[in-house]
């Protein structure tokens, strides 16, 4: 199974009154690891897209079970949890660097579409991606 880790530092901006990451900027960056995923699988999404081929975000789910702070060094590991012919799955685990508790998992679910947004069989219509894709499990 193939898993990617994307480094980010935490901002200001990114964090709350509290001083705490703002529960809003975890969906931002699982979508920085996602991209970043596929592009170590290959192929970047960006020529998905020149393909005709695009993944929007049908469901998200996050967990937060400890918080990251301004300055924190934090990983976001991804892994593709299923694929079908139709949809792809991503996991995410934030860990603060040097420390070994998660503190956020996080699950999106994604659908295959053409340009105008109409669900299509990726595995009939770009066999090669499919192939690229589910090989990462």
């Amino acid at each position: 199974m193939m898993t990617s880790e994307t480094h980010i530092t935490v901002r200001y901006a990114e964090t709350d009154r509290m001083g705490i990451v703002h529960h809003s900027n975890y969906p931002v960056w699982f979508e920085a690891a996602r991209t970043e995923f596929i592009k170590n699988m290959g192929m970047p999404y960006s020529k998905m897209e020149e393909m005709g081929f695009l993944l929007p975000l049908i469901e998200l789910k996050c967990a937060y079970k400890g918080a990251a702070k301004y300055e924190d060094e934090v990983t976001v590991r991804t892994t593709l949890k299923e694929i079908t012919n139709t949809r792809v799955i991503f996991f995410y685990e934030v860990y603060k660097n040097g420390e070994p508790n998660i503190i956020t998992t996080g699950e999106t679910v994604h659908v295959w579409t053409d340009k105008n947004l109409r669900p299509l069989n990726i595995k009939k219509h770009s066999p090669e991606i499919y192939q690229l894709i589910s090989s990462a499990i």
